[in-house]
């Protein structure tokens, strides 16, 4: 990172921070270049370990991208506001943003579907006991990111 000073490195903070987030992109590769998703998103810390969720249709590019390679990016970002000044340079913008990548797959069974679409649930809504009917759990995909590496930055 080439401003140091604004560099988070506190994992409890960072982890705040991610809780104000309301859409993360994910980073795909296709044959053209990068494919960016903004996605809903639910997130699960286990002792240090972050671990993402997404949901989605069970079909389409995304799926085919993600099916074809097995590390991902991920960005999201908050709390943007604009510095004014008397001049144009002298304009600012606040934010706070994570960056990272990760191990992702299509989750299978059924169980840990459940519990993504729970994280996400929580992620929104703070409560993380839903039902979910077995129509949609059938239509829907969950998509999981383990989080090999994330660094964040506020300004």
């Amino acid at each position: 990172m080439r401003r140091k000073e604004r560099e988070v490195t506190d994992y409890n903070k960072m982890i705040e921070i991610l809780k104000s987030c309301d859409c993360c992109r994910i980073g795909l590769v296709d044959g053209k270049g990068a494919y960016i998703v903004p996605m809903n998103f639910g997130y699960e810390d286990n002792n240090g370990k972050l671990t993402l969720y997404f949901h989605g249709a069970t079909e389409g590019k995304k799926i085919d991208l993600i099916n074809n390679q097995p590390e991902i990016s991920f960005e999201t970002d908050t709390k943007h506001e604009l510095v004014t000044s008397d001049t144009a340079c002298g304009h600012s913008y606040l934010y706070q943003s994570i960056m990272g990548r990760g191990q992702v797959k299509i989750v299978a069974d059924r169980d840990t579907k459940i519990k993504g679409l729970n994280q996400i649930m929580h992620h929104y809504t703070g409560k993380s006991d839903y039902e979910f009917n077995e129509n949609v759990l059938e239509r829907t995909a969950v998509i999981k990111l383990a989080v090999t590496e994330w660094s964040c930055k506020e300004h």
